[in-house]
């Protein structure tokens, strides 16, 4: 469920949220098959168009962004995403 969102793209959102936590939940159950010891931090789905950065916060909430890929910094977005994450009173 998404709690808030902005305009900016034709997106349906609470379908994206749906299916971004499908993302999520299959990435961290192959880090624990894997074995691996460690926290996810954020996925990146890049596309033609498009960058989808999902920042992973406590509680099994994320912060999910869509970037123009011609016009977004994705190293800027990420570092800002993070900030975001860990000012973020919820």
């Amino acid at each position: 469920m998404a709690l808030a969102s902005s305009e900016g793209v034709d997106l349906d959102i609470e379908l994206a949220a749906a299916g971004h936590s499908d993302v999520v939940r299959a990435q961290q159950h192959t880090l624990e098959t894997l074995g691996i010891q460690d926290r996810l931090e954020d996925v990146l789905i890049t596309l033609g168009t498009q960058y989808h950065l999902i920042r992973l916060l406590p509680d099994a909430m994320f912060l999910y962004l869509v970037l123009d890929r011609s016009r977004a910094n994705l190293a800027l977005a990420r570092h800002r995403l993070a900030a975001v994450s860990r000012e973020l009173v919820v």
